[in-house]
């Protein structure tokens, strides 16, 4: 961190600029400075909005201390102005045909060099001069962007509009006795800290005859992408609907009008945004929600969303974000590299989630932490250009747990973070295969072995699964792949506990069960599906949603990989719902062995998560996401509350 202590970059010492203005025919003595320039009126002064207020102090020295560097706490902001506030910029190219995915992502607030009216000036981070009444009348002020140039625009208020700054742009002797007004904007986000850390230095030169020059610089950085956290109130829910008149699409269509009857039973009324565009019901998968945000004028907070798009340059879902959803203070970035070697399926958002706020062992997370699924296995990890991207905002440092062990591979499908009434203010939600195990074989001891595995409906072209707690008690796999998945989750916890500094008293263990949904041929060392799914009724249409999420992609593009046993959800995975408020969740309905006319994992399921003061709702998503591999919480996304300062 650099030093506070306030530094001008000037080339004469203020006595030596008093003289020099003197000789240059300017009549320093009797011209009274106003209370906010009091003490310097002859030296160039900017300043910014460095102790994030809403307010640029000229006449006090709160703005002054730290100018000239940055920290988490202290520093001047600028957002990367990549909204689209009057929905400029175009969605598709002459006669309707589709852009690229680098045109979409080519138009926003920043490339035209222009404020687009009174909602993009509001996204301007401002900087002020010190008025500096005693200049003569041949003063003229010159502005230059020393650091960032390439990444920022500066702009002049004059006569109540915004002017870009050039190179040519001169204040007048007016402006600066009087004092002007500037307005910075980012054009992006720091994606890679090697190419550009994100700082932008505004330096303003006053010069007076030949000779007399004084200068001032303020430092601003732009503020960084964060990713959402369960403590931030959810205020709008996402889901794809999927268009059209088949099987799969009508049971997704009746998912969306549950889940909406469920959010707003929730309390958020605001009505769901729904995907409709290119069928992907994953929409937890292809856009992760974060924001950008600071101190506007007047002490509001200025929020900017930004949709982190999917690093799978074939998936089309993420287009939609540019043609639909991008808008005023509504952003998409996008990182891709189709040369890169990737896991497909590592690249989903599913596989990000984020950790509330935290500090533990002299580390300290105050906007919460990623974390993120890598195959330790076979060494896959997510997209090196993602990666970079979420480090080089240097504050939410992703952490890495092994999902080798999903077929999948998400974190979201075994750990949840849960608001809680404690000191910390947060719980861990986590699977617990062992429960799982437990409550099958309870129920079998109790003489109930004979009962259905699955309570759940056949439909008309698909009968209901027959399997039987004495079965899947009796598979070969089951008793051994839920023994190792809770092994993994026992390793991953002690990861997350280490990290954070959570202990036994705050982790909540909810029932679960896994299933193999491949396994490596002991011949050919190639990855064979495994027919479970299908005994639990997948159809042709989730078999290929299950392609379309697993590892299969990756793993026919590396057939060196080394193979291992995967795994999804057997029974719907409870800890795969959404949050929707801070005591309401909902759950996908478990659809387990009913015994006395209960089902046995609803009412263990229930049980855990009110002993931790939530209320929880269940939906069905049987056919729609959980035989593909996914539960509700792959199928939706929230947009959360940023308004509060990640600063502090």
């Amino acid at each position: 961190m650099r030093s506070r202590v306030r530094i001008r970059s000037r080339l004469y010492p203020a006595g030596s600029l008093v003289l020099a203005l003197a000789a240059a025919g300017s009549v320093l003595a009797g011209t009274a400075a106003p209370a906010s320039a009091a003490g310097s009126p002859a030296r160039a002064d900017l300043r910014a909005d460095v102790n994030r207020d809403g307010r640029v102090d000229l006449g006090g020295d709160s703005d002054t201390s730290g100018e000239d560097g940055w920290s988490v706490g202290r520093g001047a902001l600028v957002l990367p102005n990549i909204d689209d506030d009057t929905k400029r910029c175009p969605v598709s190219g002459p006669g309707g045909r589709p852009l690229t995915d680098a045109k979409l992502a080519a138009c926003n607030d920043a490339t035209d060099k222009k404020v687009n009216g009174g909602a993009d000036a509001s996204d301007l981070a401002r900087v002020r001069s010190v008025p500096m009444p005693g200049l003569p009348a041949d003063a003229k002020g010159s502005l230059k962007l020393t650091t960032g140039g390439k990444h920022a625009h500066l702009f002049l208020k004059r006569s109540g509009k915004w002017v870009l700054v050039t190179s040519t742009t001169r204040l007048t002797a007016a402006e600066l006795r009087s004092g002007a007004e500037f307005g910075v904007e980012a054009t992006d986000v720091v994606r890679d800290t090697a190419k550009w850390d994100g700082r932008v230095v505004v330096q303003l030169t006053v010069t007076s005859g030949a000779r007399a020059t004084t200068s001032d610089s303020v430092t601003l950085r732009v503020a960084p992408l964060l990713t959402q956290h369960h403590l931030q109130n959810t205020q709008q829910v996402m889901v794809t609907e999927v268009q059209g008149e088949g099987p799969y699409s009508r049971l997704q269509q009746k998912f969306v009008k549950e889940l909406a009857k469920e959010v707003k039973k929730a309390g958020v009324t605001t009505p769901l945004v729904k995907f409709t565009k290119y069928a992907d019901p994953w929409a937890q998968d292809f856009v992760e929600p974060a924001y950008v945000s600071m101190t506007g004028p007047g002490g509001k907070r200025q929020v900017m969303r930004v949709m982190l798009r999917s690093a799978q340059p074939d998936r089309d879902a993420g287009r939609e974000l540019f043609e639909k959803v991008r808008g005023r203070d509504v952003g998409v970035v996008q990182v891709t590299d189709r040369a890169e070697p990737d896991d497909w399926s590592l690249n989903s958002m599913g596989n990000l989630e984020t950790i509330p706020p935290y500090a533990h062992g002299g580390r300290s997370f105050p906007a919460g932490r990623i974390i993120q699924g890598w195959r330790k296995d076979s060494g896959a990890r997510t997209s090196k250009v993602m990666s970079t991207l979420l480090k080089s905002q240097g504050m939410q440092d992703p952490l890495l747990l092994d999902t080798s062990w999903l077929g999948v591979g998400h974190v979201d499908e075994f750990v949840q973070f849960l608001p809680a009434d404690t000191p910390r203010g947060w719980r861990i939600g986590i699977a617990d295969p062992q429960a799982g195990l437990r409550l099958l074989r309870d129920a079998k001891s109790a003489g109930h072995g004979r009962t259905k595995m699955f309570s759940v409906p056949g439909r008309s072209d698909t009968p209901a699964p027959k399997e039987t707690i004495d079965q899947a008690l009796a598979d070969r796999h089951l008793v051994a792949d839920n023994e190792m998945a809770a092994r993994r989750i026992a390793a991953n916890l002690e990861i997350l506990k280490r990290e954070t500094g959570v202990t036994d008293d705050e982790v909540v263990r909810v029932p679960a069960l896994y299933t193999r949904d491949s396994e490596a041929a002991a011949d050919s060392g190639q990855e064979v599906p495994v027919p479970r799914l299908t005994r639990m009724g997948a159809d042709a249409d989730l078999v290929g949603a299950l392609k379309d999420r697993g590892q299969q992609k990756w793993l026919a593009g590396n057939p060196a990989a080394p193979r291992t046993v995967t795994t999804s959800a057997y029974v719907p995975g409870a800890v795969n719902g959404v949050l929707l408020g801070r005591d309401r969740y909902l759950a996908p309905r478990q659809w387990g062995p009913v015994i006395d006319g209960k089902d046995i994992f609803t009412e263990a399921v229930g049980a855990v998560y009110r002993r931790v003061g939530l209320k929880v709702s269940y939906i069905d998503d049987w056919y729609t996401y959980h035989l593909g591999m996914g539960e509700v919480h792959c199928g939706t996304n929230t947009l959360r509350d940023a308004s509060a300062a990640w600063w502090r």
